[in-house]
Formats: structure tokens, C-alpha cells, sequence
């Protein structure tokens, strides 16, 4: 980045507000996967020019202007909790590349406590969220595993889905109205609760992963907070016999708030955690459930019912009392098995419940091959987070012996799991989003056709192509 570039950025946000230090430059140089751990461990790590912090829209829009002018890529930066290469520093055709990072744009804009919806700065994380909402009896419910660092605007930006995702719904199904900021112009979008007037542009937005533009606002449905929340944990004999018991649980809606299904492999190792293996529910699959809300005895009724008929039995409070206590510790797990020699990544993916089972062999299998073809013992545990009438997710977390060189022994195990997710009629992504590690794959997904309408917006909206190079669309596709 030369002098002059500096110079035209801290005119638009400040002197202040543009970093070149050396530790904001490589804690912006990517997300929290396991392979942006292991990136950060090398001496030559790859990292933005610059981390640029705006302060509200009008900065946002400042520094996209003279990163057109100049020719500067902007990798727009939240919470930083990307596991899908979507904040990679990648400068594509430009001479320079910052990581703009919104965290300064905080707080909550507005709230109309009469139609239940609230508007949220875009860099407000979400316990920063719930803190706000709660002064006024209010909560936004949202949970994914990357609740504490991730913001309203990622949330928005990846499609995210939270641990409440069964009575609360995913993210975007909460959102009523966005602002974002394009370098070809603003748009803000969201002027009633239902709308006929063309399609949906909102939902261009949602998912886009700063490719199309800067989300600055976001405005979201909330709700008062439960006054009551009532746990239950169950077992099942196997992984088949808990996922028919999510299914009917699933179809006949008004469920619990959160449903859990872990198979065998991740029940055993779940319960070695809290120090109860040799339990009735060691040598299963597990579920647990949380109820919150308003009639929660008739509605827990029902899911037992539904539950018990597919085999399973209530094992009282306890483990879905730890899950909720220790819901958000996995990740940061991850560092400690690196330096004891333990590869551990995730992935997921979904599909409907006729071919559930069908998906999560191909990439088990998948796994545990590429691992073996690598030299490397593996141990595959997976669960089901979310579930819909037609169908689930499935997530998956992966443990190997890789001493030597574990990100060059991942990348083809992840392109041989990310083929078989296709081959067996899985989405490339349910939550985590396509980022720069899933983009070779998502034509296969959408078809080419929906490719060169991603494309066509991207040249409408970012004719320079400075957003977020090589991120959800390829950088080899000349469309």
C-alpha cells in the first residue's frame, strides 16, 4: 500500500482508525478454521496492507469510494469468525488489500417495541446485542457456536444459523430490513413485513459475504425473553432411531427451542468430558432439549411422546444442563490439540431425512478414507443441530494424528469430503457459508446459470471487483 493510499484512507475514517501495526495486520489475516490456525503459525503468513475501522455508513461508504479510485481490494472484517476462508487477504487483480473492520459500528440504532423489531448496528456482536435488548425486556435469541466474537452483521452476511434455530428459526428468517453500502450506491431495503413488490433484494444480501457490498444495518425481529426454561436429555439405542425421533419432532412443529442429536462417536466423547461414561446413554446416541417459552409442559409432552415411539428414553436434566453450560467452548479447543499433535476440524452440510443416512456415510466415509490415504488415524463424530419438516443438517468433527505438515494432509481430505457431499446431494454449506474454501464447489450446487446471475449482480454492484476477491464466486471465472 503506498503513501498515498494511507493517506486517502485516513482522510475518510481518520488517522486513528487506519492500523499498519503488525498484530492488527495478522489478526485481521483471516478466520478461526483450523487451517487459519495453522496459517498463523507459519513465519510468512500472509496479511491485509491495512485494517481500516469506519465508524458509521457514510465511512463505510468513504472508503469504499477511494478504494475504487485506487484500486484497493476490502475484505469487510466482524467478528473475525469466518471457518470458510472468507477473510483471507486475497488482493486479486489489485496492488493493495485492507481488512475493513466494522466493530465500530456498534450499537442499536432503533427499536420499535410496538411492531417487536430492532435495528443493530452491523459490528454489535451478539452478546453485545442481547445486552442492549435486555434493558429493555427483549432478545434478539440468537446462538450460534461463534456467538461470542460474531456480529449482527455476519450473522446477516453468512446466513447463520444458532443452537435456536428450532423454535427461533435461522438468522435470516429473522431479518425484516437491511442498509448496505455498494460502490455503485447505497440500498436500503425492508419497507413493510411482507411485500409483493418483485423479488426479495433483502435476501440478496443475506448470504453474499461481502461480495456485493457492505451490510452497515441490520433490522431484525425480537421478541421478550422467556421466563421460564425447562431441560430434558434423552438416549436412543442408535444414530438411526434419535434422527426418526427428530423427524417426528420436526413435523409436527411447536417443538422445543433447542433439539441435539449426537451419534454414537460424539455421545462418548461428549460424556468423557463431563466425566460420566459408563452412563445409561455411553453406549448411544444422545439428545438433548430446551424448552423456553410459553406452554412448555404441553409442548414437552407431545416431543416425549414423539421421542419415546422412535425409541428413546428421558435421562433426566443433567447432560442438557452441561451442552448449554459449555455450548460455546469447542472452537477454542483446537489450539491445544495442535500442539499435541491432534488435527480437529468441522464441516457441515444437509439434506432431507430420505437421504440423511445416505449423506452422512459418504462423508464419514470420505473422511476417514482421506485421512487413511494420508497415513493418519482418524476418529469422525457427527450431530444434528437443526431440523426442518423436510430434512436436517448434519455437522461433523473430525480428529486425526497429522504431526507432519496437517494443512498439507487436510486440503485433499477436504476436497475429496467436499465431492461427496455433492455426489450425494448435500448442500456445500447449511451455516458456515461458501467463502473462498467452498467456491469451487457451489456451481456444481447452483448450476451455472445461477453463477452468471451471481455474477451479473457482482459486476452491477462491484464493477471494480474490489469486495472480497475470489470469496463465494471464483476468481477463474471470466462470466
Amino acid at each position: 500500500m503506498t503513501a498515498e493510499d494511507h493517506a486517502a484512507l485516513s482522510a475518510a475514517v481518520g488517522p486513528a482508525h487506519v492500523d499498519v501495526t503488525t498484530e492488527a495486520r495478522i489478526r485481521h489475516a483471516g478466520g478461526r478454521s483450523t487451517p487459519d490456525l495453522l496459517r498463523r503459525r507459519e513465519p510468512d503468513q500472509d496479511a491485509p496492507d491495512a485494517v481500516v475501522r469506519p465508524a458509521h455508513h457514510d465511512e463505510v461508504r468513504a472508503c469504499l469510494d477511494v478504494a475504487v479510485a485506487r484500486g484497493i481490494a476490502v475484505i469487510p472484517f466482524g467478528g473475525g469468525t469466518s471457518v470458510v476462508g472468507a477473510l483471507d487477504p486475497e488482493r486479486g487483480a489489485h496492488h493493495a488489500v485492507v481488512s475493513l473492520d466494522l466493530r465500530r459500528l456498534s450499537g442499536l440504532v432503533r427499536l420499535d417495541e410496538v411492531s417487536g423489531e430492532a435495528v443493530l448496528a452491523a459490528g454489535t456482536t451478539g452478546p453485545e446485542a442481547e445486552a442492549l435488548l435486555s434493558a429493555h425486556g427483549l432478545e434478539l435469541g440468537h446462538f450460534p457456536q461463534s456467538f461470542r466474537y460474531a456480529t449482527i452483521g455476519g450473522f446477516a452476511a453468512a446466513r447463520s444459523s444458532g443452537q435456536n434455530s428450532a423454535g427461533n428459526g435461522r438468522f435470516d428468517t429473522m431479518v425484516t430490513g437491511i442498509r448496505v453500502a455498494t460502490p455503485t450506491g447505497d440500498i436500503e431495503l425492508g419497507r413493510s413485513p411482507g411485500s409483493a413488490a418483485g423479488p426479495d433484494l433483502i435476501r440478496v444480501f443475506l448470504g453474499s459475504e461481502g461480495i456485493f457490498g457492505v451490510i452497515t444495518e441490520v433490522r431484525v425481529r425480537v421478541h421478550p425473553i422467556p421466563r421460564e426454561r425447562v431441560f430434558e436429555s434423552w438416549s436412543f439405542p442408535d444414530f438411526t432411531s434419535g434422527v426418526e425421533g427428530l423427524r417426528r419432532v420436526a413435523q409436527q412443529g411447536n417443538g422445543p427451542m433447542v433439539i441435539r442429536l449426537s451419534d454414537e462417536a460424539e455421545t462418548a466423547v461428549s460424556l468423557a468430558q463431563v466425566g460420566k461414561i459408563g452412563k445409561v446413554l455411553a453406549k448411544g446416541a444422545s439428545v438433548v432439549t430446551v424448552y423456553e417459552g410459553e406452554g412448555i409442559d404441553e409442548r414437552r409432552t407431545r416431543v416425549s411422546a414423539h421421542l419415546a415411539a422412535a425409541g428413546g428414553i428421558s435421562s433426566g436434566t443433567g447432560p442438557a444442563e452441561d451442552w448449554l453450560k459449555g455450548r460455546f467452548d469447542g472452537p477454542y479447543l483446537r489450539d491445544s490439540l495442535l500442539d499435541a499433535g491432534v488435527f480437529c476440524e468441522t464441516l457441515e452440510t444437509a439434506t432431507t431425512w430420505t437421504n440423511l443416512q445416505t449423506l452422512r456415510s459418504a462423508v464419514e466415509t470420505a473422511l476417514k478414507g482421506g485421512f487413511s490415504a494420508a497415513g493418519a488415524k482418524s476418529y469422525v463424530m457427527c450431530h444434528v443441530s437443526h431440523i426442518y419438516p423436510t430434512g436436517a443438517s448434519l455437522y461433523f468433527t473430525v480428529l486425526a494424528g497429522v504431526r507432519a505438515d496437517p494443512l498439507g494432509a487436510w486440503e485433499p481430505v477436504k476436497a475429496r469430503v467436499s465431492d461427496a457431499i455433492i455426489a450425494a446431494g448435500g448442500t456445500i454449506s447449511h451455516h458456515h457459508a461458501v467463502g473462498r474454501d467452498h467456491a469451487p464447489w457451489l456451481s456444481q450446487e447452483i448450476g451455472e446459470t445461477g453463477m452468471r446471475i451471481l455474477s451479473a449482480i457482482k459486476r452491477e454492484l462491484d464493477p471494480a471487483g474490489i469486495l472480497n476477491p475470489g470469496a463465494v464466486i471464483p476468481l477463474d471465472r471470466n462470466d
